[in-house]
């Protein structure tokens, strides 16, 4: 029986250049969670009796990160001798373009950390591990079709570490069969590529990320601790949530008269704010007050979360002249109101819906 952790796309040293910068450090903290993540896949080792952790590929975020990001990295590894680190290089610190930081990882790595930069049998506990290498960042080549030739003894637990798509996620051309790991006679492949959790069938599986970063798996990163009790026997493979940070996003569907604030709040998590990332994408039609209360409502609760944005570029706005009314009845801001009115585009409509905002917030 052989026991292990099975994680990919850790992405250390992540920018998040994408995420507007603000007071909050929203971007340093999402990098710090990053590396934190390193300590709660380490815990989930310990939690479940694992020795080994097997990281398919993308431990790092580019072929050259920092020397404090790597070797804070290491030091994060080895705290805990007990555990086997088994790293793998990817598309984004594949061989080639990261040549100098896989000579460092195995000049300067601790005794636990093990680099994998061949296509060759590693013997891992009561197993066999069989590591396929990324060379290079689009090669267009399938991940593991040096898989079925890698030998192993008679009866030995066959476990395959690839970095790749069984679909194509990047439009790379690469392709992994879904059935490698009958071809290779695999009792378990590790995928890295995909940033979502994938079961492509009981033995292949790809774990997502262990600290998410994008808004599209609408739950946060883990790992897989896996169990497999020998040669031929289908793995027990259970789900360990390691992520801090929640990336939501989600429709916000509206209609006239609707209470568009209680709405917006139906949609949002009560509990850890601070670590929640939120994207709402606002549709249908509201009438120039339901939409002055929308917008005012998430202006209250955006500083609550690590991120809130709310688009409504598909939101359309109904103006009536009760609206135009409740602006002025003549005068310099009704013709300013009746001209945004006019013009129509998106510009205009929010502008008209500011307007409508400021002049009725203190009204009785």
């Amino acid at each position: 029986m052989i026991r292990f952790i099975h994680a990919s796309d850790l992405h250390l040293g992540r920018r998040f250049a994408n995420i507007p910068a603000d007071e909050t450090g929203v971007r340093g903290r999402l990098m710090e969670a990053r590396h934190g993540a390193i300590g709660r896949i380490a815990q989930a080792a310990r939690d479940h009796g694992a020795a080994h952790v097997l990281l398919a590929g993308d431990t790092f975020d580019t072929p050259t990160p920092s020397a404090g990001v790597v070797r804070q990295a290491l030091a994060a590894m080895g705290e805990d001798q007990g555990v086997t680190w088994w790293l793998l290089p990817g598309n984004h610190d594949n061989l080639r373009e990261a040549e100098v930081l896989w000579e460092t990882l195995s000049r300067e790595a601790p005794a636990n950390v093990q680099s994998l930069t061949a296509a060759a049998p590693v013997a891992m506990g009561a197993a066999v591990l069989l590591p396929c290498p990324v060379a290079w960042r689009s090669s267009g080549e399938d991940a593991t079709r040096a898989m079925p030739g890698m030998e192993s003894a008679e009866g030995a637990v066959r476990i395959g570490l690839a970095h790749g798509g069984v679909t194509d996620f990047t439009d790379s051309g690469a392709h992994i069969p879904p059935d490698r790991d009958r071809t290779a006679r695999l009792d378990y492949l590790a995928l890295g590529d995909w940033h979502g959790r994938m079961a492509v069938g009981a033995r292949v599986h790809y774990p997502g990320s262990p600290e998410q970063d994008r808004f599209r798996h609408n739950r946060r990163g883990g790992c897989l601790a896996v169990t497999v009790a020998g040669s031929g026997a289908v793995p027990d493979v259970a789900e360990v949530e390691t992520g801090q940070f929640l990336w939501s996003e989600a429709d916000l569907p509206l209609l006239p008269g609707q209470d568009a604030g209680a709405a917006l709040a139906a949609l949002l998590p009560q509990t850890g704010r601070r670590d929640v990332l939120v994207r709402l994408r606002a549709t249908g039609r509201l009438g120039l007050a339901e939409r002055s209360a929308l917008m005012a409502a998430a202006a209250r609760v955006a500083p609550d979360f690590a991120l809130f944005d709310l688009r409504d570029g598909d939101l359309a706005t109904a103006v009536e002249v009760a609206d135009l009314d409740a602006i002025d009845r003549a005068g310099a801001l009704r013709l300013a109101a009746e001209e945004l009115q006019a013009d129509g585009s998106k510009v205009a409509t929010d502008a008209l819906a500011r307007l409508y905002a400021f002049v009725t917030e203190d009204a009785p």
